[in-house]
């Protein structure tokens, strides 16, 4: 059992940093690329669904707070990443972070918890893309059949020549249940849009980026006129700003987390779904050409982009529409719609699309660079990190990983996923601040290219904060990780324990 506990030496990580070849990662990626990265991954379901639903069933327009409060806690741990980052710049992330601070069982446990992460925040980005492509669809009057539209007893109702979701006719004051009506059995959009993805992550990191990096300017473009058209509309008609921000922080409805500042804070917890994409930068060290450097600017820039936008969506979003109407899988939509710019709608929709489509090419992206580095450590089997000749990606990996995703996304629905990838997050936030504590207590003199503030107290009010707004999860998400956790243990002493390289080591 000694060697549950056994940490990767530091030489060893520096060395297989450093390594070049065949069957390495390909170094590609500047400073602006890793940027864009971290805004392709944060700016997707968060901003463009979540926020809407987060508001109408937990904190009304006090949302606002919420996303301060998740900034917060970001901030803290992408301090932490960044100084990771930059002293091991390595594909594993948290999981490589865990391994050279705290020993081989937290690296498993971090690393299958990176798992939950990326593949089911990619399940769950896919089935709110999948959401705004059928309604973009239908607007030039391409029906999808409902059985094919969303996740299994998913009910869907036929409106004049649409087939919408009980939420958006609720929101429109349209009784459903008088409406015609199917259930969906396959989310058939969501399936192809992973494998679409999939592919794309085999053929290169180079060709994933330049892709990736246009898509983002189209979406924060989208998100930008949102916010133009949002606020020029609020100035024209600030009583309706005025009645829909008042209260702005609703009474609790007498269950906890259900307005008031239990709302705030499960709030946070909810939204934090959208900051999770920054920290997939760190999973690309291995392809980053100056790492050092360029990670510390890609985390940190990238958050703080992404945090001013979604403060001012959120506010001018409960501004626009009220909190209560916002329930809906299009709510950037739902609001645009109601600024009577009908040319808005047309252009969010399709920014929606193209923004959750970069959410789920850098989060699979970072899903299946941890796996090639559990492969290495033997944790995982070597197909897991086999590197293909000629394009050197890990394209087993990506495979595997795209098609369980891809089945994940077309069954599996999305609030179930959204909580279940927070609290995942959170824990993964809370290993990587006590990595970096102990590591700078075990290891004081290793060269640091950039230093993480007041150690230790950033590292312990990150930790403070992160396990706070997990605290705020309903039992069921906690039940969830737990199982999900279980599972993970059995694969590790059934597999990753007899095979672990380091192990071998420990034991000679």
């Amino acid at each position: 059992m000694a060697h549950w506990l056994a940490r990767k030496p530091m030489d060893a990580l520096l060395q297989e940093a450093a390594e070049q070849g065949q069957h390495t990662l390909k170094r590609t990626l500047g400073t602006l690329d890793l940027i864009a990265l971290g805004i392709g991954a944060t700016i997707g379901a968060g901003i463009f669904v979540i926020t809407g639903s987060a508001a109408a069933q937990y904190a009304g327009p006090s949302i606002v707070l919420s996303f301060v409060a998740a900034g917060i806690v970001c901030a803290l741990a992408g301090l932490c990443y960044a100084e990771f980052a930059s002293l091991v710049p390595i594909a594993g992330s948290a999981y490589t972070y865990s391994y050279a601070a705290l020993g081989e069982i937290f690296a498993w446990i971090i690393g299958w918890d990176l798992v939950l992460e990326y593949a089911f925040s990619t399940a769950t980005v896919a089935s709110g893309w999948s959401a705004n492509v059928v309604s973009l669809l239908q607007d030039f009057g391409v029906p999808v059949p409902p059985a094919i539209a969303n996740t299994p007893g998913t009910r869907l109702f036929f409106h004049q020549g649409r087939w919408e979701a009980r939420a958006v006719l609720e929101a429109a004051g349209i009784p459903p249940d008088s409406l015609p009506q199917a259930t969906a059995v396959f989310n058939l959009p969501g399936f192809l849009a992973i494998l679409a993805v999939t592919t794309i992550l085999v053929l290169g990191i180079r060709e994933s980026a330049n892709l990736n990096t246009a898509m983002v300017i189209l979406k924060v473009g989208t998100v930008l006129t949102f916010i133009g058209v949002a606020a020029a509309f609020l100035w024209d008609h600030p009583s309706i700003a005025a009645a829909n921000w008042r209260p702005f922080l609703p009474d609790n409805s007498g269950e906890f987390g259900r307005f008031g500042w239990s709302g705030v804070g499960r709030g946070a917890a909810v939204v934090f779904f959208a900051f999770i994409g920054f920290d997939s930068v760190s999973t690309a060290a291995q392809e980053a050409k100056q790492p050092q450097r360029a990670m510390p600017a890609g985390l940190l820039v990238s958050l703080a982009i992404c945090t001013v936008l979604y403060i001012l969506v959120a506010l001018l979003l409960t501004g626009v529409t009220h909190y209560s109407r916002l329930n809906v899988a299009a709510p950037v939509a739902l609001a645009i719609d109601a600024t009577g710019a009908k040319w808005g709608s047309l252009l969010v929709k399709l920014g929606t699309v193209m923004g959750l489509s970069t959410t789920m090419l850098v989060t699979l992206l970072g899903q299946s660079r941890v796996f090639y580095s559990m492969s290495r450590d033997g944790l995982l089997p070597p197909w897991a990190g086999r590197v293909h000749p000629r394009f050197l990606t890990p394209w087993i990996s990506s495979l595997v990983v795209g098609l369980c995703v891809a089945l994940c996304a077309a069954l599996v629905p999305i609030e179930t996923l959204g909580q279940l990838v927070s609290i995942g997050t959170l824990l993964a936030f809370t290993i990587v601040c006590a990595a970096v504590w102990i590591l700078r207590r075990t290891h004081p003199g290793l060269p640091r290219p950039f230093r993480a503030p007041l150690v230790p107290l950033v590292p312990i009010l990150g930790m403070i904060s992160s396990l706070t707004l997990m605290a705020t999860l309903p039992i069921e998400t906690w039940m969830r990780l737990l199982v999900w956790l279980a599972i993970g243990m059995v694969i590790y002493l059934a597999y990753g324990r007899h095979h672990s390289r380091l192990g071998v080591r420990c034991e000679v």
